[in-house]
């Protein structure tokens, strides 16, 4: 396997802006997906961005592949716009739908930095 270098400024945000464990955000996927009318299996449930999340989160470093570093990417991209310039301001739980969104992209808004 060809060895895909990722950047620290790239991993070391990731993980600033993807505050939930992995734990926590399969439980999150698992509840979010939860309904009276689904039948999903526990490991296609939530939103796709959110189910590659958890699996990066799940790798070292050194087993990241290039469509794992776009995952981390986007997570970041995705992450910091919907924050936007509040991002660096306290914790605050904002609107429902908003919140839902980010939790399901592994950032938890009522975390702490």
């Amino acid at each position: 396997m060809a060895e895909t270098v990722i950047d620290d400024e790239l991993w070391e945000e990731f993980h600033r802006l993807v505050n939930m464990s992995s734990r926590q955000l399969r439980d999150w996927l698992r509840t979010e997906g939860a309904d009276t009318g689904t039948e999903t299996e526990p490991d296609r449930v939530g939103p796709e961005i959110g189910r590659r999340i958890l699996a990066v989160l799940g790798k070292r470093r050194t087993d990241l592949d290039a469509d794992d570093i776009a995952v981390m990417r986007r997570a970041v991209d995705e992450i910091t716009a919907a924050r936007g310039a509040e991002a660096e301001r306290e914790p605050r739980a904002g609107r429902d739908d908003w919140r839902r969104h980010l939790m399901s992209l592994g950032h938890d808004p009522l975390q702490p930095s």
